[in-house]
């Protein structure tokens, strides 16, 4: 079923309530929708510069001028889907652990099981671990885990920070943990910048996480480029998790994140990698870490509504 989506050209893109690219909210949606965009407002886990918990509503406001058909992929969302906003979650804002239980429910009530998938729009990258377990259950709880591809200036993979084993440095290591995320069929993006010691390392390699890291892309861009499809060639039977950290993005171009890391992507870089991707077997994504008040022209907002939309094309591509 397709999105009845309000025209720019009849109703100005300035005006109205700010859902996700203007769709409709999920209580006015009649049937099953195939994907619900919500929002995580929670930064309860980070480790650095607060404010991601503003990341849902900036994103929301940036994604007013996104409109449903992708150049590039040449597909219209709308058409391909029913879309709906879910609203923003619940949260716990001061325990990492509720929070994750908390977002969990909420987002195992939007939509449809088995016929539903999820976008998150964070919030800190600790909100991913609800969105991964339910992406998880809905893909029929698959055995070995889901295959992702994350894109991130850092592995997050940290056992604990400050005693917390639930904050945004540690949610992968639980996904992989619990079951929910594959390591010999996670690909991690764009890693880059200072460790606090050389067993950060150790976890992602014993688990057999395909790393490329951004001096691979600096020194041979197409060379890397070629690594990111190999890997997803080999992950392209399996159902995929996306997860998108905006400190990816070098912070000339998305300023507005708690962890900046000099020395990362485009954001032309960014979504060309992404594009890769198109006709993937996506069950679920997240789009995390914009912080509006250090992003003072939006445009870290503006590039995570983008990035959250190309997701959803790729998804299109695979069912068109």
């Amino acid at each position: 079923m397709p999105t009845d989506l309000p025209s720019g050209r009849t109703q100005p893109r300035f005006a109205g309530i700010s859902t996700f690219m203007r769709l409709p909210r999920l209580a006015d949606v009649s049937g099953v929708p195939d994907w619900v965009v919500y929002g995580a407002p929670f930064d309860g886990g980070t480790t650095y510069h607060p404010g991601a918990r503003f990341g849902p509503r900036a994103i929301r406001d940036a994604s007013q001028y996104v409109k449903p058909v992708s150049q590039e992929l040449e597909v219209n969302i709308a058409e391909m889907f029913s879309l709906a906003d879910g609203g923003d979650s619940t949260v716990a804002p001061y325990s990492c652990e509720e929070n994750l239980e908390a977002l969990t429910a909420f987002a195992q009530g939007l939509g449809q099981a088995g016929t539903t998938h999820l976008l998150a729009l964070g919030g800190d990258h600790s909100i991913a671990l609800a969105n991964i377990r339910v992406a998880w259950e809905r893909a029929g709880r698959h055995s070995s885990g889901l295959a992702a591809v994350i894109f991130d200036a850092h592995a997050d993979t940290v056992d604990e920070v400050w005693g917390e084993r639930y904050g945004h440095a540690s949610y992968l290591r639980r996904a992989i943990e619990d079951g929910c995320l594959d390591g010999s069929r996670t690909l991690l993006v764009g890693l880059r910048g200072s460790l606090n010691t050389l067993e950060d390392l150790a976890y992602p390699r014993s688990k057999g996480i395909t790393q490329i890291p951004m001096r691979r892309f600096v020194e041979d861009f197409a060379s890397a480029e070629r690594e990111v499809m190999e890997c997803r060639d080999r992950i392209a039977d399996a159902p995929l998790y996306l997860s998108f950290d905006v400190d990816v993005v070098d912070p000339a171009f998305a300023p507005g994140t708690g962890t900046p890391v000099p020395g990362g992507f485009t954001s032309a870089e960014a979504l060309g990698l992404l594009r890769r991707f198109a006709g993937a077997q996506l069950v679920g994504a997240d789009v995390v870490e914009v912080c509006p008040d250090r992003d003072v022209a939006g445009n870290t907002a503006l590039l995570a509504a983008q990035v959250a939309f190309e997701m959803l094309a790729l998804d299109a591509v695979g069912r068109r």
